[in-house]
């Protein structure tokens, strides 16, 4: 195989094993982007939560309207790309002949949270927890299996996306046990008893590794094999870490681009609801942003955007936001990693030195002042406990209280870990109000009955 044939890019699992040719890249990557906007997984994102809870108002982020913001910010990047690498003596840069096409970078950004679990990074935590000696959860991981396995798109193989759709996915390309076998603390840790009062479970020991399952390994040996077997080593390669989990170092050219749309997202558009939802206050943000020394270096914006961004007017802030979103889009330059042969794995997308301080510095604001303040933290903490009853009663009730086609899945799997993991998929694909409800049917005795259906 080429792999500086583009058409290696566009084949589609199931096209590899039964022998067909790919098609093109024009009609392959709109039907991936196709494929995702038109997936329960996709459509189960607007139950999901960003950061509020989903009955604070109709106005704030889910995980779905975050996502859309991703794909609409990853086509501008790539549109910025294109214009500052185009020469008007037709000598263009080098790397526009590898810049994702529209339709594929959409794709990959719709996707990127397709594996999200109910109740946010803590809902992770608490399946990580009661998966943890059956081979892990991670949200990143759980994406690659909706799209490789459990996508309703073909019978076997997920949504059977394109290679390089999944390549742009894959933010963390290594697999969940060769990470914790590589932790000592961790090994130790799967040696404690079981919790059962999980009130009593220290919950942030259990962050699970940025990863993939192993039962996802074999198609993500495929979309990786069109790179040399170097390339691969270096891209798989894990950094040395004293204390936590280790993780990888790179990215491939169109992920460093969907992330940076995420980041750009994150910190600016969800900034955007806390100050409407006066979680932050106009003190607050001059004294945390435009009087730090790191915004003064760069000093991107004047006054006058704090003044637009916490006017009483919605269209005041909307256009702070807007502006401070174009900044950084027209910030953005490729730079090159010559320690990769492949363009794929060279390329990779940056911001440039300013800006990608001060879109640090929001994220930093936003993490302080609003993912991690307690309102936030106890309503995360309460969807923890839902996820950890309902997995503890599902394991072992299977076959009363999984639902008919689960408890099928779960009596065909051929080990226990595949057991676990029917039930993991199960609790993973629920929104936040599904969980919700599915709790109180089973554990509050005025809730529920045979005619609720879920």
């Amino acid at each position: 195989m080429n792999s500086l044939d583009s058409q290696c890019w566009t084949q589609r699992y199931t096209d590899f094993l039964n022998g067909y040719e790919p098609r093109p890249a024009r009609i392959v990557y709109q039907r991936d982007r196709a494929r995702v906007i038109h997936s329960a997984s996709f459509r189960r994102l607007q139950a999901k939560t960003q950061i509020f809870g989903l009955s604070e108002s109709d106005f704030y982020r889910t995980r779905l309207t975050h996502s859309m913001e991703v794909a609409q910010i990853g086509s501008g990047l790539v549109e910025q790309l294109i214009t500052v690498g185009m020469s008007e003596s037709g000598d263009d840069a080098a790397y526009i002949k590898w810049l994702p096409s529209f339709y594929l970078i959409e794709a990959i950004c719709l996707a990127h949270d397709l594996g999200h679990p109910p109740f946010g990074h803590g809902g992770e935590v608490a399946l990580n927890y009661m998966m943890r000696h059956y081979g892990g959860f991670e949200g990143n991981a759980q994406t690659l299996r909706i799209m490789t396995t459990l996508g309703e798109y073909t019978p076997k193989n997920g949504l059977d996306l394109s290679r390089r759709t999944m390549l742009g996915v894959l933010k963390y390309p290594a697999i969940y046990n060769d990470i914790t076998a590589s932790n000592s603390d961790y090994l130790a840790q799967l040696q404690e008893p079981q919790v059962n009062d999980f009130r009593t479970l220290e919950m942030n020991r259990w962050k699970p590794p940025k990863s993939l399952y192993l039962e996802e390994k074999t198609v993500f040996d495929w979309v990786l094999d069109p790179f040399s077997l170097a390339d691969r080593a270096r891209f798989t390669e894990l950094a040395v870490c004293n204390k936590g989990h280790s993780q990888t170092k790179y990215t491939a050219l169109d992920t460093t681009i969907m992330e940076l749309a995420d980041d750009i997202a994150y910190g600016i558009h969800d900034l955007e609801d806390a100050v409407a939802m006066k979680m932050v206050s106009r003190e607050l943000w001059q004294a945390e942003v435009m009087e730090v020394e790191v915004f003064k270096q760069y000093a991107l914006w004047d006054d006058t955007m704090t003044d637009r961004l916490f006017s009483h007017s919605s269209k005041g802030r909307k256009h702070a936001v807007s502006k401070m979103v174009g900044i950084m889009v027209e910030s953005i330059y490729m730079d090159e990693n010559e320690s990769f042969e492949h363009p794929l794995l060279r390329y990779q997308a940056k911001l440039e030195s300013g800006p990608a301080a001060i879109l640090n510095l929001l994220k930093q604001f936003v993490y302080k002042n609003v993912i991690t303040i307690p309102e936030v933290k106890q309503m995360e903490y309460k969807g923890q406990l839902i996820v950890l009853e309902l997995f503890k009663s599902l394991r072992a009730n299977p076959n009363a209280l999984l639902p008919s086609k689960n408890y099928e899945k779960y009596q065909k799997a051929v080990s226990e870990q595949a057991k676990q993991r029917v039930i993991s998929d199960y609790i993973a694909g629920m929104t936040n109000t599904y969980a919700a409800r599915l709790y109180a049917k089973l554990f509050t005795p005025a809730q529920g009955s045979i005619f609720d259906m879920l």
